[in-house]
């Protein structure tokens, strides 16, 4: 009897036991499932300025708590979409990092809004031999003539446009790679107002770019480097104008006539007088 009663003891408690285990099975299933979101992510590395489709994003589970503001739950809705900087495999899509709506693909999608993209030409020396990569920011300097009131022009070398961002390198915009490139051709993007400067100094004079820090934004004012600054000679004083030269008119005075001794003469009837 004692026997019976503690073998269903038992069983009671094994059953409960596989109740209790298969019930909290379900609700962490439920618990995790509903934790959960789908988040679109890069496949491999993406450039920017590439447009997306379905080979390069796919869908992964990602925590509810730790979705970045901006993810994309339908990979669907990346279609045609044009980065604006590099994805790494893994990364999340986000809307910060896509070019708007209708933005076709290459490096237009980059410009920023109100900027224009222009290309200069240089060589290892001017492009800082490859460091200027896509990305950094430099300064430009001209070097030019310079006119003076003298007949004969001075070389100056001036900076004429400061953090300048380097959009491309030749044909190379990815962000990511630091080693230097020596190239032949700088892209930079620029207002419209410094491109028309950029355009006349290139046509006056020499460029050369001047890599500057990522985040220092002094642009300190220069008045530029001429040859007597540079070998430090002292600027020669103003030469006063020469007073001008009034002519001096001389006045002469009339000379008395000069004392003669006079006779008279007697002929006749007349007579006259004879001076000598």
């Amino acid at each position: 009897m004692k026997n019976s009663r503690a073998f269903m003891m038992l069983a009671i408690a094994v059953l409960a036991g596989l109740a209790a285990v298969s019930f909290a099975s379900r609700w962490l299933l439920q618990t995790s499932s509903s934790a959960l979101t789908s988040v679109a992510v890069a496949t491999g590395d993406i450039s920017l300025g590439q447009p997306l489709n379905q080979n390069l994003v796919h869908m992964v589970s990602w925590p509810n708590s730790s979705v970045p503001p901006g993810a994309f739950a339908d990979a669907k809705a990346l279609e045609g979409r044009v980065l604006l900087t590099s994805l790494a495999p893994g990364e999340p899509v986000l809307e910060s990092k896509l070019a708007p709506l209708g933005t076709k693909g290459g490096l237009s999608a980059v410009i920023g809004e109100g900027h224009r993209a222009i290309t200069v030409r240089v060589n290892d020396v001017v492009g800082v031999a490859g460091f200027a990569l896509p990305g950094n920011y430099v300064d430009v300097i001209v070097n030019t003539q310079q006119a003076n009131k003298t007949d004969t022009p001075q070389s100056i070398s001036k900076i004429v446009l400061e953090k300048i961002l380097v959009l491309a390198v030749a044909q190379q915009v990815s962000r990511d790679d630091t080693a230097p490139k020596v190239v032949n051709a700088v892209t930079l993007e620029v207002t419209p107002d410094q491109a028309e400067k950029l355009d006349l100094a290139r046509s006056v004079g020499t460029l050369s770019l001047v890599l500057r820090n990522q985040v220092d934004k002094q642009t300190p004012n220069t008045g530029g480097a001429t040859k007597l600054t540079l070998l430090d000679v002292p600027a020669s004083a103003p030469v006063a104008a020469p007073e001008p030269v009034h002519p001096v008119r001389t006045r002469y005075a009339a000379r008395p006539a000069p004392k003669r001794d006079c006779v008279g003469v007697l002929s006749g009837v007349t007579g006259s007088v004879e001076c000598f």
